[in-house]
């Protein structure tokens, strides 16, 4: 296929990708738009490993408040002033608020879970699955507390405005967007009720 500028364009437009990236991922992809998606995500996430490292300098405060009765506010951290001031960082650390009010999440990181929470959760998954056969035990024990702790993983839920994309695909898809580590530093949710 041919890589237009309504191409570049279009998947530009579905990802927030710069103009090159999204050109050189067509040419890769040979003009398929779903499988240039598909390899910007896959860059997306080798970007954010290799900028892990990194120092976090800067950042945003991303508040939301829902209907007076619930309300988030969220520290999303950059490396530089540059992409701090920068409005889709600004309105990035917002949509996130926005996530923690709709969905109340326990911890950012699945390592944040502490060990007690996740052996309870590990005997009560034990018991339903004892009758299942021994070798498949421990693959049906994971896909569980998996299945189990998501929604309580800030980083692993679906994004409320995108079932098809975590969290952590978002601030991957910010790392490759700004060349800068994006992370959640902190967050907090207050309810009336």
């Amino acid at each position: 296929m041919e890589i237009t500028t309504e191409r570049i364009k279009e998947l530009r437009e579905m990802t927030g990708v710069s103009v090159m990236q999204c050109k050189k991922a067509l040419e890769e992809a040979e003009g398929d738009i779903a499988a240039a998606a598909v390899i910007l995500k896959k860059h997306s996430a080798t970007s954010a490993e290799k900028s892990a490292n990194r120092t976090l300098a800067a950042g945003a405060i991303g508040s939301y408040v829902h209907d007076g009765n619930i309300g988030a506010m969220v520290l999303l951290s950059c490396e530089t002033d540059f992409v701090a001031k920068n409005p889709d960082f600004v309105a990035l650390a917002r949509e996130i608020a926005m996530q923690v009010a709709a969905t109340d999440p326990k911890y950012s990181t699945v390592e944040e879970i502490p060990n007690e929470t996740r052996n309870t959760a590990t005997a009560v998954f034990e018991k339903e699955i004892a009758q299942k056969p021994k070798a498949m035990q421990a693959q049906i024990l994971e896909g569980k507390l998996a299945s189990y702790f998501r929604d309580q993983v800030l980083l692993e839920q679906p994004f409320i405005k995108d079932e098809h994309r975590t969290v952590r695909d978002l601030l991957n898809e910010a790392t490759q967007k700004f060349g800068e580590r994006v992370e959640i530093s902190r967050f907090a949710r207050l309810s009336a009720r």
